[in-house]
């Protein structure tokens, strides 16, 4: 017998939950907003997933990781997992329990619309350390360990973080 769509659905978005980002392990991809989409019929479900960006290098472990969860969920015994990037995703997407997370881990979470930007590369001019809240910050370095993040230091509590680029 299979479960209602909604229950089998309510158990795929449980288990997605404890997929992490394989970068940032503190978020997971739903807290990253990177699953656009949950369907089943019967006991088949399609996850649609939103990449970062189009050059991340984990894309197909994250592929890999949702469907060794969805496949876990009692009633489902068959996976697809599709990415699309339409719609783009963007730092809009991340839950504000990843951006506590996110912030928590050390990574100070994307810039909101009302900070001001250096235009030219679209990082924030001021950055607030995810340590101690200050906003006595300096950009280091535009290019960090991924593409989607910058390097900044805080003056206040003499820390380097790293600030999560708008998208």
């Amino acid at each position: 017998m299979v479960a209602p769509t909604r229950v089998l659905e309510d158990a795929i978005w449980d288990a997605l939950a404890g997929v992490p980002d394989p970068e940032i392990p503190a978020v997971s991809v739903i807290d990253m907003g990177m699953i656009e989409r949950v369907t089943t019929d019967g006991a088949h479900a399609t996850i649609t997933v939103l990449p970062t960006f189009s050059g991340c290098p984990a894309i197909s472990l994250i592929v890999s990781d949702v469907r060794a969860a969805v496949e876990a969920v009692d009633g489902i015994e068959e996976v697809s997992v599709e990415t699309t990037f339409t719609p783009p995703w963007t730092t809009a997407r991340i839950t504000e329990d990843g951006r506590r997370k996110l912030k928590d881990f050390g990574l100070a979470p994307p810039a909101d619309g009302e900070q001001v930007l250096i235009t030219e590369i679209g990082l924030p001019k001021v950055a607030t350390c995810p340590f101690c809240g200050s906003t006595n910050t300096q950009n280091e370095n535009p290019f960090g360990p991924t593409p989607c993040r910058a390097l900044y230091y805080c003056a206040d509590c003499r820390n380097p973080f790293e600030q999560f680029k708008p998208v």
